[in-house]
């Protein structure tokens, strides 16, 4: 085994690299989680956490992965049999409607080529069909993590209201909070899901959901069941600062540390950071002669990049010659992607220089992989760091 010297450049699109201060505060001694000091931490983490989901409404934390905070979503609002429409944006959006057949729903799949985001005009065409209204629920995923492509959630608000059709709006934001700007009030999101490992800057274990006054109702009639999912006692417990389980402490420790960090830099910086770092990864890309997988100009993703591989090159190939010779691990390609694509993570604790780095180490990989390549691309990134 070759001895590395250095820290290793933990590049996907999360888990993302855990701050040294948010370390700390997570090696903090456990304490009585049903004591006050507890209670304290409790009520302090569930407001610091709202103004990052853009809500005033609750925010329920589980101990989970995002996965469990999709099964939250759909078990506290849907009943057995309910129609749900879902989009196919990538891997995850698959995954989700995949979970939502399994649950019993009836899932209508809006089909996709994982290089564009939810269609706000197909969603018009649909909910225009939908003249009975049995649709329920309306499941996107904002950022899909498998491909760069950020869908205009905005945009799909616009057209159920348009449509005046009360279905339920869903929204995956796992890769996407705290890393690109979101706004469950103001967007009209009913259920935003979310986990720690990305834009959070925390390890994999809590998840969470974002809850509106019209979920909340939904909530009282909906019939799948559930037991540890259901939001009522935890919101109940929530109240006092509390959880109706053992929580996961020392995570919520580390929460309010990287809360706080979120709140020095300012919302609107950390999203401006990511986006800059986004432009700088894409000029680096085209100027390789690569090409970025997303295919709208509207949709490139904050969070990540997926770069399309050429004809005869194998990305998998890439990755390997990159994590041997620079200690750097890239995404993958997954599902129906493995071997066309890999993925530059850019989110989190994150800075010019680490994405200088990276972008390095990528053109050397692709250089020494023989995938044809301008030596430019490295330049056109580092002009647009260069810039104020």
């Amino acid at each position: 085994m070759t001895l590395r010297t250095g820290r290793h450049f933990l590049q996907i699109p999360g888990p993302t690299n855990v701050p040294d201060q948010v370390l700390r505060a997570m090696s903090a001694p456990t304490i009585d989680h049903r004591g006050p000091e507890f209670a304290e931490l409790g009520l302090r983490v569930l407001q610091q956490i709202k103004p990052v989901f853009g809500t005033e409404n609750p925010v329920v934390i589980y101990p989970a992965s995002g996965t469990g905070a999709w099964e939250a979503a759909l078990v506290n609002t849907l009943s057995p049999g309910d129609r749900v429409l879902c989009f196919e944006t990538g891997h995850f959006a698959t995954l989700w409607q995949d979970m939502a057949r399994a649950l019993g729903l009836e899932v209508d799949f809006v089909p996709g080529d994982w290089r564009h985001g939810a269609d706000p005009a197909e969603l018009t065409r649909r909910l225009e069909a939908d003249l009975t209204r049995s649709i329920k629920a309306v499941c996107v995923v904002h950022n899909e993590t498998s491909t760069g492509v950020t869908s205009r959630i905005a945009e799909i608000r616009e057209a159920l209201d348009a449509a005046d059709h009360p279905a339920l709006l869903l929204v995956d934001t796992i890769s996407s909070l705290g890393s690109i700007d979101y706004r469950h009030d103001e967007w009209g999101v009913d259920v935003t899901v979310a986990g720690s490992q990305k834009g959070l800057m925390l390890p994999p274990g809590l998840s969470f959901n974002a809850v509106s006054d019209k979920a909340l109702a939904a909530a009282k009639s909906a019939g799948l069941p559930k037991s540890f999912w259901d939001w009522a006692p935890i919101i109940e417990a929530n109240r006092r600062g509390y959880f109706p389980y053992t929580p996961a402490t020392n995570l919520l420790y580390g929460l309010s540390e990287a809360l706080d960090m979120l709140d020095a830099e300012g919302l609107p910086e950390v999203y401006a950071r990511h986006a800059r770092h986004a432009a700088a990864t894409r000029a680096a890309v085209r100027g390789w002669g690569l090409e970025v997988l997303c295919a709208d100009e509207r949709e490139h993703s904050g969070s990540l990049t997926a770069v399309l591989m050429p004809d005869g090159h194998d990305a998998d190939q890439v990755r390997r010659i990159i994590l041997e010779r620079f200690d750097m691990s890239l995404g993958a390609g997954l599902g129906k992607l493995a071997g066309r694509i890999f993925r530059i993570g850019h989110l989190g604790h994150f800075n010019d220089l680490t994405l200088a780095g990276t972008l390095a180490g990528v053109q050397m990989g692709l250089e020494l992989s023989g995938v044809p390549t301008d030596p430019s691309g490295l330049g056109a990134a580092l002009d647009v760091l260069r810039m104020p």
